[in-house]
């Protein structure tokens, strides 16, 4: 993957115009596999109950029938299970939405694609915020 998004980049820094239509193909079996061991196993489940080590009992079955759903457009992420922690010196408390393991595999995955396309509108200058949105 690191080779399509090296391209991906230049693309993205020499025609800042320039609309990317087909980018799924960048999240594959190694992809996957990198976006796993990324993960803390730490994390909360999501309304499967699957966790990190479950997961990974199973991981190369498990990451090639995710990558043929995916394929086929069979892959539908499944609802975020909704958990409300208490607020810091408050007695109120916030939603927290935690998204099931496959789901933050996919979402691990898209993230670098999409960091890689807007990191070039990015000023080494600016924490956050795009050249585009720099009216000085």
């Amino acid at each position: 993957m690191e080779t399509g998004l090296v391209r991906i980049a230049e693309i993205a820094r020499q025609n800042p115009k320039e609309r990317f239509t087909a980018l799924i193909h960048h999240i594959n079996h190694e992809t996957l596999k990198e976006c796993h061991l990324e993960i803390s196993g730490s994390k909360a489940s999501g309304v499967d109950q699957v966790t990190k080590q479950a997961y990974e009992e199973n991981l190369e079955a498990n990451i090639a029938d995710l990558i043929g759903r995916m394929k086929r457009q069979a892959y539908k992420p499944q609802p975020v299970r909704r958990v409300y922690i208490p607020k810091e010196g408050s007695n109120k408390r916030r939603p927290l939405g935690i998204p099931s393991y496959e789901d933050k595999l996919v979402q691990k995955g898209l993230a670098r694609i999409l960091n890689t396309i807007y990191e070039q509108d990015f000023l080494d200058c600016s924490f956050g915020f795009g050249y585009l949105y720099n009216f000085v």
